[in-house]
């Protein structure tokens, strides 16, 4: 080997090791740069969380004074205690819990029957069915309330739970295009040996399919808890009793009441109501994430 190829070799080897050592500096800075992106958006996501907390916390008197005081001095647990004095808060929880589960159940078991039956089952007359389900999700809430306010009305269930959870059991369009997507993503071959094995739709519904659903049912039921827990516009139509009135309902009909007096309680009653939303996030958060991946849905 002659001395020129050696240097040339040399002088690539340098070049190489150089270009390599850029491409690292460069993947650290970009890392660098997302890891602060994200941290920014984590405080400021959980800036509002945290300020709500903090309030919880404090004394009237120093609610809004200014520049703002992130830590109590001294912290009020009593305003939690309080609370409950002022309104029947604990009854509300319990309404509500009432009403989220109930709608809960009933969307995810009736949407994944519906969504089942048009992923897997074929009978004529299926894709314009689903056609015009998914043509209901064009329709505003607020087009339907007086409607169905009448009926409501009709068959005697104002100041009653039961508008609140009863037309869960019929599904939506958004779960039945939710849990659809997902049903359609399981392999063919597994329903066919089913068949081959004597299994009935039934039962490949029970046994097979929901099984296999649970990621995409755990993110129809977090969205659906989540909305039913927050939901103030229904239950302010149908509920007059406060003792039958959901968390919202309360803490708006608190608010509307005693106003700024008591803006630490206020934000003590909604800290409460939030927990059980983190609660349930936490506990389902792995097949959440996993079923938003495998629906192809995104926010």
């Amino acid at each position: 080997m002659s001395l020129t190829t050696a240097i040339r070799r040399e002088r690539a080897g340098t070049q190489a090791e150089s270009w390599r050592r850029r491409t690292a500096q460069r993947a650290l800075i970009r890392r660098a740069i997302a890891y602060i992106v994200l941290i920014l958006g984590s405080l400021a996501m959980i800036g509002p969380f945290a300020w709500m907390v903090s309030t919880s916390l404090k004394q009237e008197g120093s609610v809004f004074i200014f520049p703002p005081v992130w830590i109590p001095h001294p912290v009020r647990w009593d305003n939690y205690v309080t609370l409950f004095s002022l309104v029947p808060f604990g009854n509300a929880f319990v309404n509500s819990i009432i009403v989220a589960t109930a709608a809960t159940v009933g969307q995810v078991l009736s949407a994944s029957l519906a969504a089942y039956a048009f992923a897997r089952l074929r009978f004529r007359g299926r894709n314009v069915l689903f056609i015009i389900f998914l043509a209901t999700m064009m329709v505003p809430s607020q087009v339907t309330l007086i409607p169905t306010f009448i009926l409501f009305r009709a068959v005697g269930w104002i100041n009653t739970l039961l508008p609140l959870t009863v037309p869960a059991f019929f599904g939506s369009a958004f779960g039945i295009f939710l849990l659809r997507q997902f049903f359609l993503t399981l392999p063919r071959e597994l329903f066919e040996a089913a068949v081959i094995d004597g299994a009935s739709p039934p039962h490949m519904y029970w046994r097979l399919a929901l099984p296999l659903a649970k990621p995409a049912l755990a993110t129809f039921g977090v969205f659906v808890f989540m909305g039913a827990w927050n939901d103030l516009i229904t239950p302010a139509i149908y509920i007059n009793d406060m003792s039958k009135m959901t968390l919202p309902l309360v803490l708006a009909e608190f608010n509307n009441a005693f106003g700024a007096d008591y803006t630490a309680h206020t934000m003590a009653g909604a800290v409460l109501s939030v927990l059980p939303l983190l609660i349930a996030f936490l506990l389902a958060q792995k097949s959440f994430v996993q079923g938003i991946t495998l629906t192809g849905l995104k926010g």
